[in-house]
């Protein structure tokens, strides 16, 4: 594609946004795109494409381009430069795109360069030396660098069926007719998986709530819950209610769903999701100590899927890894901790609770669970746990089933 200097300013001043003012790349893509409407399709795939792109292979274009960071105007065009000709672009010829001389980027020092420092891991999957290096000694050197290949492949658009008020069959031939081609998985039973990836927060079907964007690994967490009609079930830490609106479709709209969230305005999105889904089963709560203290031992089910890293789902969200820290993930960890610990008191007697994330890191995970059975001894045992890889084709998700003793 010819490059326009409007579009690259644009690429330029949304980079700005994400890496200088700490916006999360899909928020400020959205913005950018907002502002100039009058963009046509292929621009705006451009701009979208652009930025993920750099954003995903951030470090790598930086090795590179020789680039150190804070990142000047003229270096954000020697960065755009770079990921035009690994794409196999043309440059035009702009003063931006040239050095002091006045001589143009040199492609074959751009291609060589690339290639040498490819043997080089943390270069190649362009992630900080902090985060190769726990990610290296959690999983294993062999299994992290097969993670950190999967998790740098673009994120595949996964529909769930809202089965309230449709089928899978049903919804697929519906979205055949507008060009929207998708295909389901047999492990996936209520997804639909784009094609190609497309917009589709316009269509009818999506405003009459016949579906929701959700992963595929997202929507195995649902049914790990082994739910049945008439429940009560409290999603502990609801967000803006995937997981929610999912476990009231499982349970075909019978029963009581309370979901919680430290955020309201997260909780009034969920509420204007039901309201799409037609669910009515789902009532909003803030979480508090005192409201916690007030559901103990209600819930037949109970989710907590916690606050995370999530280096599970990089493929969509690239820029987390800019902005985690180690700091963050000790903090996170002891996060979660607090989390199981006092939440599962709303866990009646016999009932079940999963433990989820979208992190891949055993000490989220697995040390996780460990830590609480020891401290709850003879009151939970553990059923089932699960982990769902990168390298699956999917997002990364870690999922454990206890029982109340």
């Amino acid at each position: 594609m010819k490059l326009h200097r409007t579009l690259v300013q644009a690429v330029i001043a949304t980079l700005r946004q994400i890496f200088e003012e700490g916006l999360y790349a899909d928020k400020a893509v959205e913005q950018v795109l907002k502002q100039n409407s009058r963009w046509g399709s292929r621009d705006r795939r451009f701009i979208a494409e652009t930025v993920y792109e750099i954003v995903r292979w951030w470090r790598y274009f930086l090795e590179i381009a020789a680039v150190e960071t804070p990142v000047s105007d003229a270096d954000y065009y020697r960065l755009i430069a770079v990921q035009q000709l690994l794409s196999e672009e043309e440059l035009p010829d702009w003063q931006e795109f040239k050095d002091d001389a006045g001589n143009p980027v040199d492609k074959t020092e751009v291609l060589s360069k690339a290639e040498k420092i490819r043997t080089i891991r943390k270069y190649r999957e362009s992630v900080p030396d902090w985060l190769d290096e726990t990610g290296s000694k959690e999983l294993g050197e062999t299994v992290w660098t097969n993670e950190l290949a999967a998790l740098n492949q673009e994120a595949k658009v996964v529909l769930r069926v809202n089965e309230l008020k449709t089928s899978r069959i049903q919804l697929q031939r519906l979205l055949a007719e507008q060009q929207v081609e998708t295909f389901v998985m047999d492990d996936y039973p209520h997804a639909l998986i784009l094609q190609k990836r497309q917009h589709l927060h316009q269509l009818a079907e999506y405003r009459q709530g016949l579906f929701e964007i959700q992963g595929a690994s997202s929507q195995l967490i649902a049914p790990f819950l082994e739910l049945q009609e008439g429940m009560k079930v409290v999603d502990a830490c609801a967000g803006a209610g995937g997981k929610s609106l999912h476990i009231a479709s499982c349970m075909k709209n019978k029963g009581n769903i309370i979901s919680m969230d430290v955020e309201e305005r997260k909780l009034l999105e969920l509420k204007r999701r039901a309201d799409r889904a037609g669910i009515s089963i789902v009532q909003t709560q803030q979480i508090t100590p005192a409201g916690i203290k007030k559901l103990e031992h209600i819930a037949d089910r109970l989710l907590l899927d916690v606050p995370c890293s999530g280096l599970g789902v990089l493929r969509r969200n690239p820029d987390a890894k800019w902005k985690l820290n180690p700091e963050f993930l000790q903090t996170i960890k002891q996060t979660q901790q607090e989390i199981i610990q006092n939440y599962s008191e709303m866990l009646k007697p016999g009932g079940l609770m999963v433990y989820a994330t979208c992190s891949i890191l055993p000490g989220e995970n697995q040390e996780q669970i460990t830590r609480f059975l020891q401290s709850n001894k003879n009151a939970f045992e553990l059923i089932e746990d699960k982990k769902i890889m990168p390298s699956d084709g999917f997002d990364g998700f870690y999922m454990a089933k206890l029982r109340r003793q």
